[in-house]
């Protein structure tokens, strides 16, 4: 049973912002690792896309693939290359500060959703106690 209507695409946010930490997290690791480019993981296109529609579909291209039961799926991660930064003599284009920045806003958005599905679920208990008390 969910909270309310929202609290799947919290915690869908939620394991975004988590897989985003470790991107950046391997590239601050590979900050001196020659050829190595800056990755990023696409997911927020995909969420707003999924919240407008309200639902995914899956694309079966393969007979052998398993026959969807509910078109709502979880929105797929892409993992990309960063373009357009500057790059070193050894080819690697990782900028420490720019990693640093993208690393404390992602903790800002964590910690939002997780007061969010804190005060979410605060609410659905206090609806469950007060309808008890009847």
């Amino acid at each position: 049973m969910q909270a309310s209507t929202i609290t799947d695409q919290l915690f869908k946010n939620l394991s975004y912002r988590a897989d985003r930490q470790n991107i950046i997290s391997s590239n601050i690791a590979n900050r001196d690792t020659p050829g190595y480019k800056t990755k990023d993981v696409e997911f927020a296109d995909e969420l707003s896309k999924a919240s407008n529609k309200n639902k995914l579909s899956l694309n079966v291209t393969n007979p052998n693939h398993i026959i969807p039961q509910s078109n709502n799926i979880l929105a797929k991660q892409n993992i990309y290359e960063v373009e357009n930064l500057q790059v070193q003599n050894d080819g690697n284009n990782v900028s420490l500060d720019r990693e640093m920045a993208e690393m404390a806003k992602n903790n800002m958005m964590f910690q939002a959703l997780q007061a969010a599905i804190k005060k979410d679920s605060l609410l659905f208990k206090s609806v469950i106690d007060s309808s008890g008390k009847n």
